[in-house]
């Protein structure tokens, strides 16, 4: 599936408002240019959703989230208005420049009408609607579902990262269940954005584990898994201070990388999920657990590590060949570092040694 940029996606959203806008056009304003019904939605519906997504206003929407259900509906709605309205004097103040509107008092024209305003509002709220439901399965199982990639096992070549919380068990002990989900929820949450940022797609969280997924061309592009873990790493650290008060512990993760063939398919009746099968899953987790063992924080295979161009702040360990439980092949493992953090630990091997 070929990668959608940022700029795409919001290049498709604008023209689904425009033509959203064209189609009110021509129904309420058969005659009228279909410039100024497309210019209207495109000003007064994409504020809304650049607040939705977080980009408009974003310490505003972060203080209304926390709000109760009906009390959020209540001031989103508010904002809404106020957004739509300032976008509506905007495009109202373009097309009179333009000459595309007639000359009528500015202050009759700027005023946008009962009709227009619910147009705008239940297009916005379908285009919301379908955005969370997106976030919610996530942008790749989202549209692969959408057009039925999946419901035929499909083989391809992904990548996998099993990133998992050290000493939960003792956490829990400590603070308690509740304490300890609260701890686990905020951690998830600060996954989203590099995981986001580098292209990948959460695919399931298991206990105290997440499991982030690539497929495999996009995954070593721009060593952008290898990437995605330390961005999460630093993230952490950086805000130690605030981990701390809130709750009294900094997060320790492990992370293990691997990548190779499974079988996708679409699978459920009442629930469905798109699922990955194969050897390659295992390995990961089982990778994974050998972290603990081999003392390292990062490991990836030797088989995903030679795919991959790593950047120059990236240190790499070969730590040869080990058994893997459930595998009947030992696997090649090596030990990522940051160069900085790594000079400080060990010596480590700066370059990845021939097959």
């Amino acid at each position: 599936m070929r990668e959608i940029s940022p700029t795409e996606n919001w290049l498709l959203i604008t023209l689904g408002m425009a033509l959203s806008g064209v189609l009110y056009g021509l129904v309420a304003y058969p005659g009228e240019p279909i410039i100024i019904g497309a210019v209207f939605a495109a000003f007064m519906n994409m504020p809304m959703i650049a607040f939705e997504r977080r980009i408009l206003l974003r310490p505003l929407y972060r203080r209304i989230e926390r709000l109760p259900t009906f009390a959020f509906i209540a001031a989103a709605l508010v904002i809404y208005e106020i957004l739509m309205s300032i976008g509506y004097a905007l495009a109202t103040l373009l097309m009179r420049s333009l000459g595309f509107m007639p000359q009528k008092p500015l202050a009759e024209a700027i005023v946008m009408p009962f009709n227009v305003f619910l147009y705008a509002l239940a297009v916005c709220a379908l285009i919301v609607f379908i955005l969370r439901v997106r976030d919610l399965l996530g942008r790749d199982v989202f549209t692969s579902m959408l057009i039925s990639r999946y419901r035929r096992p499909v083989k391809e070549e992904r990548v996998f990262l099993f990133i998992d919380l050290a000493d939960s068990t003792s956490f829990a002990e400590k603070h308690g269940d509740l304490r300890a989900q609260e701890f686990l929820k905020a951690l998830f949450a600060a996954f989203a954005e590099p995981v986001r940022r580098h292209k990948g797609a959460i695919d399931d969280y298991v206990g105290d584990a997440a499991i982030v997924t690539w497929p495999l061309a996009r995954g070593v592009k721009f060593a952008r898994c290898v990437r995605c873990v330390f961005d999460i790493l630093d993230d952490i650290e950086a805000n130690a201070d605030t981990w701390h008060k809130n709750f009294g512990h900094v997060p320790r993760l492990r992370a293990a990388l691997h990548g190779g063939f499974i079988i996708t398919a679409e699978i459920g009746v009442d629930h469905h999920k798109i699922a990955y099968f194969g050897d390659t899953v295992n390995t990961t987790a089982r990778l994974e657990s050998l972290c603990k063992s081999l003392g390292r924080q990062v490991l990836i295979s030797t088989e995903l590590a030679h795919r991959i161009s790593f950047p120059d702040t990236i240190a790499i360990e070969d730590l040869g060949t080990h058994a893997v439980k459930g595998r009947g092949q030992t696997l090649g493992v090596m030990a990522l570092a940051e160069q900085a953090k790594a000079e400080l630990l060990a010596p480590f091997e700066l370059r990845i040694p021939a097959e």
